[in-house]
């Protein structure tokens, strides 16, 4: 046997012992033994009886508990045995808590703290109310859309959407009395950052760990929060690898969206909103990492979470709500799906990490994914020539062989001329589907132009670094389709370098 969660071993008795008994009384109970060393081996104490009659007191009057306290004999050393069983209410030692966690002890602060006396009282900390705030400080929009989601999922009657959004929180179970919880805040109000600081998204693109090249934040409403930022990270942020098929155009991004919007969502749903931290979204040019703070229950690892396929929802209302719009799934299948959805894509699953208050899920990018005019022509030519679709090029030989081939190499010798004609025919030929690669290509790659003014309908804010980034242009071409776009009357600058955004003039 060895020290753990319910069970902890002392020499001798200090008073300090007095926390070790408040934080078993606030977990789920254990036994204290006096008179054995930290290896388990009893050492046994002297005036037992002394124990017997002074402890229980002193433990009653401190803690206001009273555990049951025995003394065995253990070749023929007494042994204090106190076990303590585990309290529905808080116990606290001179106006502390504790509370034992695995092998140790430790003293609950902070958020910590309101996150044990919620559960102790049966609540968790997105269903506390809020006073002074009504449905009708809640957005009419965002719940209108939450309705068509969840109607369109079949997980709510099409009778809610004609409701009032007065019943509508009542059948989400997201008020209590008088007063909204603080969930309908996350989930419905067009600013929730009033009442819940750190209730917004962060992304950013760095060059390295110190180096950050530009960043955006989200806010709104917790849906709007999920919208938004999934739309920044596939036209902003990550960048498509391009590839064709025939003249059809393929953006593949490094990861597929249905793993990023899952890991998007368990950051929304899982967050230790009490933090007062945003959550994070950093893309580097060789990974994405999500990370957020969370709170694991008591026993549980990363490690455990995703080989058992543990689910515990911190904040259960409101992934029910997102539950409700189809956003998520239950049974805790959010991770599996992530892994699955990678390795059915052809990329690496997510590597996942964290501690007891953080949580990391870490794709891999794949870098510069620029894909440049030669490279997609060395591809189209492959394809010509035969490695993609033999039977064209081979049709496109014979026709070249046939007009090339002149009458002299009828008078010279067979095999000579054969070789000519042969060697001829090669270089032609591939001139030729060089030149008719570069054409399709040209034709096949977006302009430039375009492309700006496109990223700028979505992101009039950009930069121009930001949109050289996205172009994969220098800043100088970037400029200069900027100013071909304005001189046409596409676009407006609206304020200065710092401060200012694109006003689209016309589409």
């Amino acid at each position: 046997m060895t020290e753990g969660k319910h069970i902890e071993w002392k020499i001798s008795w200090r008073d300090e012992y007095l926390k070790w008994i408040c934080g078993f009384a606030n977990a789920q109970g254990g036994l204290l033994e006096i008179g054995k060393n930290n290896k388990g081996k009893v050492v046994g104490v002297s005036n037992s009886y002394k124990f017997l009659e002074t402890l229980p007191n002193k433990i009653r009057d401190s803690l206001g508990i009273i555990p049951e306290i025995d003394c065995v004999k253990h070749k023929g050393k007494d042994l204090i045995k106190i076990k303590v069983k585990a309290y529905s209410h808080l116990v606290s030692y001179k106006g502390q808590y504790y509370y034992r966690s695995g092998s140790t002890n430790q003293q609950l602060r902070g958020t910590a703290l309101d996150h044990f006396i919620l559960g102790k009282i049966g609540k968790t900390w997105d269903s506390v109310p809020i006073p002074k705030v009504s449905v009708k400080s809640l957005s009419s929009k965002a719940m209108k859309q939450f309705r068509k989601r969840a109607v369109s999922k079949k997980r709510l009657p099409p009778e809610v959407l004609k409701e009032k959004d007065e019943i509508l929180i009542k059948k989400l179970k997201l008020k209590e009395g008088k007063y909204l919880k603080r969930s309908a805040l996350l989930l419905f109000h067009p600013d929730p950052e009033t009442y819940v600081t750190g209730a917004f998204i962060k992304i950013g693109y760095f060059r390295d760990s110190a180096d950050l090249s530009y960043h955006d934040t989200i806010h709104g409403d917790l849906f709007t929060q999920v919208d938004q930022t999934m739309d920044l990270l596939l036209t902003k942020y990550l960048k498509a690898l391009i590839t064709y098929e025939g003249l059809q155009r393929i953006e593949s991004y490094p990861a597929p969206i249905s793993a990023l919007r899952e890991a998007l969502l368990n950051a929304v749903i899982h967050k230790d909103y009490s933090s007062g931290s945003p959550i994070q979204i950093r893309v580097y040019e060789d990974k994405i990492v999500f990370g957020n703070i969370c709170r694991l229950i008591d026993n549980w690892t990363v490690k455990k979470i995703v080989s058992e396929k543990l689910s515990h929802a911190n904040n259960p209302l409101l992934a029910k709500a997102f539950f409700l719009t189809g956003m998520v799934e239950t049974w805790g299948r959010g991770i599996e799906k992530m892994k699955k959805d990678c390795k059915n894509y052809g990329v690496p699953v997510p590597v996942l990490s964290g501690t007891k208050t953080s949580f990391r899920v870490q794709f891999k990018n794949h870098g510069d994914s620029s894909v440049h005019l030669d490279k997609i022509s060395k591809k189209a030519i492959e394809r010509i020539q035969g490695k993609v679709a033999p039977k064209t090029a081979q049709k496109m030989t014979s026709k070249t062989t046939q007009k090339m081939a002149p009458k002299t190499t009828q008078k010279m010798a067979p095999k000579t001329a054969q070789k000519m004609t042969s060697k001829t025919t090669q270089k032609m030929a591939l001139k030729t589907t060089q030149k008719m690669a570069l054409k399709t290509t040209q034709k096949m790659a977006p302009k430039t132009t375009q492309k700006i003014f496109d990223f700028l309908i979505k992101n009039p804010n950009s930069t121009i670094p930001e949109l050289a980034f996205k172009a994969n242009k220098s800043e100088r071409t970037v400029k200069r389709n900027l100013r071909k776009l304005q001189e046409d009357g596409y676009l407006k600058r609206i304020g200065g370098n710092k401060g200012g955004y694109w006003k689209v003039i016309k589409k």
